[in-house]
């Protein structure tokens, strides 16, 4: 072990903010067994004051992907959009609106109605017409095949899927449209090298607590009274994913409108007043965050998946800087920007430009903008300093979130 490592790492989880909840502790210690090797300033700046989605879980209030006692909390985006048209509007159109769906109004399944993929002997094919979505598989004598029910994915990556058998369970297809591929290919850390039979290389059952993960994820009201409620869901992420259920508000502020003693709650869930480091684990609670990936084991190219995660290991996060939280560069309410120059003005929030220099006394600049001077470029600052970076199981690229100076060549940073 090296000087200043992570020897005493029982002592510094427990100097967490959580101090005394020896449950929290006992879980920061099995995580802390993987950052032996850091740095006791890294461990801390990384550390302390951050907590896993199950932590947030545990504690009283709304966080994301938490079930709900009831059903009957929830109002619906309609709702919302009889005082919000606008931002509703907005972000119906969002990837994250869209990231799951019944496969029979799937876009990519209809406008690919005939996919194909062959691996270890077996031959996968997804067929649609008639608004149905059927997925077999064969070995040649034996065919098995099912109809679709769930599509998750809008297909900018990729879509996997889901479907049932008699016993009505949740089942995950085996192989996944990718949209650089143009087709089907295995699913993501689902491929088998010796399938024991067509049933196993065709599907895996999805146990209920994964179930109720994966839809808490990517709809909304899917998880109440700890049992999936997949009569009553809403596909996708729509208002009441991130703001929490809606009825007490609606309540409170029909009563203000009409001038009548309140007798609701009259605000929502507004992640924005979160500190810095709670925003980012707020989206980290579907998307990872720092300490969901450590706990997880994940390593290498696969955590560029990770945004959340990826974004606190950069230095110029610091202990949590509000100008770098996920929202101040990907509005939930918006479409997704993918144009690099979109993002300059948040690089620029941090590093003045040299032309700065010239103009005001440099004493006031490194107030306001602690970040050096590019010297380089004053555009598309995300192109060179946020990489992309090929994820193989994902067939395609990610935007690495750990804002750096990358040089050609350099090994993965973990």
């Amino acid at each position: 072990m090296t000087a200043g490592s992570t020897a005493v790492c029982l002592h510094a989880v427990c100097l967490h903010k959580e101090v005394g909840r020896n449950e929290k502790c006992r879980r920061r210690f099995i995580g802390c067994r993987l950052l032996f090797l850091l740095p006791l300033p890294l461990f801390a700046q990384l550390t302390l004051g951050q907590l896993s989605t199950e932590d947030h879980l545990a504690e009283p209030g709304f966080w994301p992907t938490q079930g709900h006692a009831s059903r009957d909390g929830f109002v619906g985006a309609d709702t919302c959009a009889q005082c919000h048209a606008g931002i509703v509007a907005s972000q119906k159109a969002t990837p994250m609106a869209r990231t799951a769906m019944p496969a029979s109004v799937s876009e990519i399944l209809h406008s690919h109605t005939d996919l194909t993929f062959s691996a270890n002997h077996y031959s996968y094919r997804i067929q649609t017409n008639s608004g149905q979505s059927k997925y077999s598989v064969s070995d040649g004598p034996r065919t098995l095949s099912f109809p679709l029910f769930w599509a998750f994915g809008t297909g900018r990556v990729g879509q996997s899927y889901l479907f049932k058998k008699d016993d009505d369970r949740l089942y995950e297809a085996r192989v996944t449209y990718f949209e650089r591929l143009g087709t089907l290919g295995v699913t993501p850390f689902r491929d088998l090298l010796t399938p024991s039979g067509i049933d196993e290389a065709m599907y895996r059952p999805v146990a209920q607590a994964e179930v109720l993960r994966c839809f808490s994820c990517h709809t909304t009201a899917a998880n109440i009274g700890g049992r999936f409620d997949e009569a009553h869901l809403v596909p996708g992420v729509t208002c009441e994913a991130c703001h929490g259920p809606g009825a007490e508000h609606v309540k409170a502020m029909s009563a203000l409108l009409k001038g009548a003693p309140s007798s609701g709650k009259p605000e929502v869930f507004n992640p924005s007043h979160l500190s810095p480091t709670e925003q980012v684990e707020f989206c980290g609670a579907c998307h990872s965050s720092w300490w969901d990936v450590k706990l997880s084991g994940a390593k290498g190219v696969s955590t560029t998946r990770s945004a959340p995660y990826r974004l606190v290991t950069s230095k110029c996060w610091g202990k949590g800087d509000e100008r770098l939280t996920c929202a101040k560069c990907h509005d939930p309410h918006e479409q997704l920007q993918t144009n690099p120059a979109t993002y300059d003005k948040t690089c620029l929030q941090c590093h003045t430009l040299s032309s700065d220099l010239k103009k005001t006394p440099a004493a006031q600049v490194a107030a306001k903008s602690p970040g050096t001077a590019c010297p380089v470029a004053v555009s598309n600052c995300t192109s060179c300093h946020m990489p992309k970076v090929l994820v193989p199981e994902m067939n395609d690229d990610f935007t690495d979130h750990r804002i750096r100076i990358a040089r050609a060549g350099e090994a993965f940073p973990d």
